[in-house]
């Protein structure tokens, strides 16, 4: 993995989860659901006959009540987004950011090879593995109505 001083610089496969459980359009609801449970996992790439992402089952899908005996075809997203195994993690928070999405199912040789959630992007952070930049300016409060400050309302502003 890689070290603190790289600033961020890790791959999507240090980050990922690759023991990663997928399911299939064909299967119910009710067992995609199931396994959700078991597995203790907010989502589950959907895969095609070659091991290809067709889609993604999130536990938003499975909110509105649709019954347990339809397919996961029936409910799942079709907007999959995808980042290979080599890739950047910070292309993937991008990719995130961008798309308003939670996981992304990595891809290697556009087979699944794993997922890669938003909690395992700020595990970086909280393992205090990112190193803070010091070369931001210094933030200056402003002047408001009354003589106040900006910090008198906002709390501190800056480092």
């Amino acid at each position: 993995m890689s070290t603190p001083t790289d600033k961020l610089h890790y791959k999507v496969s240090d980050l990922m989860q690759a023991s990663v459980m997928s399911t299939t359009r064909s299967q119910s609801i009710e067992h995609a659901r199931k396994v959700m449970h078991e597995r203790h996992v907010n989502c589950l790439p959907v895969a095609g006959p070659d091991n290809e992402p067709v889609g993604i089952l999130t536990t938003s899908d499975l909110m509105d009540g649709k019954s347990e005996t339809r397919h996961v075809s029936d409910v799942m997203s079709k907007a999959v987004y995808t980042v290979p195994l080599y890739a950047d993690a910070s292309i993937a928070a991008k990719m995130m950011r961008k798309h308003h999405v939670h996981h992304l199912v990595v891809v290697d040789e556009k087979r699944i090879a794993g997922i890669l959630s938003s909690f395992d992007l700020l595990l970086v952070l909280e393992d205090k593995r990112a190193t803070k930049k010091h070369d931001r300016k210094p933030v200056r409060p402003r002047r408001l109505s009354g003589g106040r400050r900006e910090t008198d309302i906002h709390g501190h502003v800056g480092d």
